[in-house]
């Protein structure tokens, strides 16, 4: 390993000082940095686009929160690059090191690359008229919300050709067990140890109460129909990117055929992350 992409959230006033640091001293042991451009411009570096990191790196070091590692994860979801995240964020569920053990950890990763934790992805589909006309990979959830001033949408949803029922909700929230403490929690959803191979299926604010949140095998495809018309509908992935849906469209949500790699910097106590992360035990 000789090349570490550096993506940060750029909204934080603290990341350019931060990267100011590690360019350095990554550069002492021997290492090359790619610094994604706008963060590099605040600097006074050379600066990388974010296709040119994704195909250039060993290593990706996310400075950020969840939200800037979903982001990475997707850049790199085909070549399968680990990821560090380093949490400038609050929760940092997926961010696995504090910012003020981030060099005492990447001195460990790089001389022993300790190991990775593979999470597995959803590869999401639109089709509308029959014919693909989006498709993305995500490491978190695909969602189908209406907007602020939509009625309740009528969403047929099949799982493994078997159909389940068509909800009549808000919305529908088909996340990863890495997406279970995310939006889907939020809705009521289980949380789900991030190593398991399965899905959930989370309703919001479902019409009728006993349509409650359910978990799935991994390998059975999860099929949607949007029924409703004249309503203002939307699918958003990782809560970052989407679009908006038209009455007959259809949305195939299956495993992904790439896995996210988390790199590991300890031993890792998820039950841990979750007490510190949620409060649990607090009065």
């Amino acid at each position: 390993m000789k090349t570490l992409g550096i993506i940060c959230k750029r909204s934080r006033s603290e990341t350019a000082e931060m990267v100011r640091e590690l360019v350095p001293w990554l550069k002492e042991r021997g290492f090359e940095s790619l610094v994604e451009d706008v963060t590099a411009a605040q600097i006074g570096i050379r600066g990388f686009s974010h296709d040119v990191i994704a195909a250039s790196s060993d290593m990706i070091l996310v400075l950020g929160g969840d939200g800037t590692m979903l982001r990475a994860s997707r850049l790199v979801a085909e070549k399968g690059t680990p990821i560090l995240g380093v949490n400038l964020g609050t929760l940092g569920f997926i961010t696995e090191v504090n910012r003020n053990e981030i060099f005492q950890v990447l001195e460990k990763v790089l001389s022993e690359y300790l190991g990775v934790e593979e999470r597995f992805m959803l590869t999401t589909r639109v089709i509308r008229d029959r014919n693909v006309v989006a498709a993305y990979t995500v490491l978190n959830d695909a969602v189908i919300a209406k907007s602020a001033l939509a009625r309740m949408i009528d969403l047929e949803t099949f799982v493994h050709e078997t159909y389940v029922t068509t909800y009549k909700a808000d919305g529908l929230i088909v996340s990863t067990p890495t997406g279970s403490t995310a939006y889907s929690l939020a809705a009521g959803g289980p949380i789900i140890y991030p190593t398991l191979d399965s899905i959930v299926l989370t309703p919001i604010c479902p019409h009728t109460l006993t349509n409650r949140p359910i978990v799935i095998p991994a390998d059975f495809e999860v099929r949607i129909t949007l029924k409703t018309p004249n309503e203002e509908v939307y699918l958003t992935l990782d809560g970052q990117v989407g679009l908006p849906l038209m009455a007959g469209d259809i949305v195939e949500i299956q495993k992904s055929k790439y896995r996210t790699k988390l790199v590991m910097p300890s031993e890792r106590d998820y039950f841990k992350v979750l007490r510190n992360k949620l409060k649990w035990g607090e009065r």
